[in-house]
């Protein structure tokens, strides 16, 4: 079987010109930005750790921003060597604690944040 990755793409609000929250809340490296003619986004991949990910602005099919849509119904998993630390960076940077990092009898530590565009993220890791 071929070799397969997953690259959430994250739907952000028409008119963002700034995403530097998921450089300071994850540490993610700007790997190539798409801008439309006012310098507001388009299109910004992001990787951390090795891992892609997209913010996309709205367009006209289906797919809103948490925002506009009033909820997600997705949760980003990311697994980490800290939890606290994560956390702790994400809060600083701008996204509310959902739930704070706990310990599970299924073996990791968990925590979520919401970022400051509405998208859930489940930090966790293996413990």
């Amino acid at each position: 079987m071929p070799t397969v990755s997953f690259a959430p793409e994250l739907v952000i609000p028409h008119g963002i010109t700034d995403v530097s929250f998921y450089t300071h809340a994850f540490g993610a490296k700007e790997v190539r930005r798409f801008t439309n003619h006012d310098g507001s986004i388009h299109v910004v991949e992001f990787s951390i750790g090795g891992a892609l990910f997209h913010l996309h602005e709205e367009w006209a099919s289906d797919a809103v921003s948490p925002e506009k849509a009033g909820a997600t119904t997705v949760i980003v998993g990311m697994f980490v060597e800290d939890v606290d630390t994560i956390v702790t960076q994400a809060e600083t940077a701008g996204a509310r604690v959902h739930s704070p990092p706990q310990d599970y009898d299924y073996g990791y530590r968990q925590a979520k944040v919401i970022d400051i565009f509405g998208h859930h993220w489940q930090i966790q890791q293996k413990i």
